[in-house]
């Protein structure tokens, strides 16, 4: 490879250098800090960097995010401890996802047969309900079925059908997720339960 002809093309950040450099040394700082424990505080950060995020989302510490404006996140998302979420693309969560510990969202890739390492991005896409269990990883371009599942330290390279479960490297579906059906009661909705014990649908 000829690493010094690298170039990034057309590519941008997505906002000013003013913005870059705020994110960089003051609101990452404060959404990856595990001396602030409280995820209303680190969604209102994130907000502030034009982050789209829904109610009742939930961020443990050691979260990284590679550009806020580029983050849209439903109602009800849990993302886990030291998850890094490096989106140069647009990355989207659906309501009701769960972001296991030290998952892994790529959004960037390279080229391997241009000399030049050329930049290749792909958006993700992960829908309602799903699960990436710890030390997964979502591959540039990946869409994430409805309730799909991947499993502890998968790899997703290509998208994930809705109500399956995936695992391995590169990651095979192996089952159909079957859910049970949550009590009707009237007492468990309209509020959809506590912030405390919210169900996963």
């Amino acid at each position: 490879m000829r690493l010094d002809l690298y170039t990034t093309q057309n590519y941008t950040p997505g906002a000013p250098l003013w913005k870059q450099l705020c994110w960089y040394f003051i609101g990452s700082r404060l959404v990856s800090s595990s001396w602030l424990p409280f995820s209303g505080f680190k969604v209102w950060v994130l907000r502030c960097f034009g982050a789209e995020i829904g109610c009742s989302v939930r961020i443990k510490p050691g979260v990284r995010i590679k550009f806020p404006w580029r983050l849209t996140v439903g109602d009800w998302v849990w993302i886990g401890e030291r998850t890094w979420i490096d989106n140069l693309a647009p990355v989207t969560l659906e309501s009701h996802v769960c972001l296991s510990q030290s998952v892994y969202l790529c959004t960037g890739n390279h080229d391997w047969s241009d000399p030049r390492f050329t930049l290749q991005l792909g958006e993700i896409y992960i829908e309602r309900g799903a699960w990436i269990a710890a030390r997964a990883t979502v591959g540039p371009g990946v869409r994430v079925g409805r309730e799909a599942v991947l499993t502890l330290g998968s790899v997703a390279a290509r998208s994930l059908a809705p109500q399956t479960v995936y695992s391995g490297h590169p990651a095979q579906a192996v089952k159909t997720r079957l859910l049970h059906s949550l009590d009707p009661s009237p007492d468990d909705w309209p509020s959809e339960r506590s912030q405390n014990n919210p169900q996963m649908i």
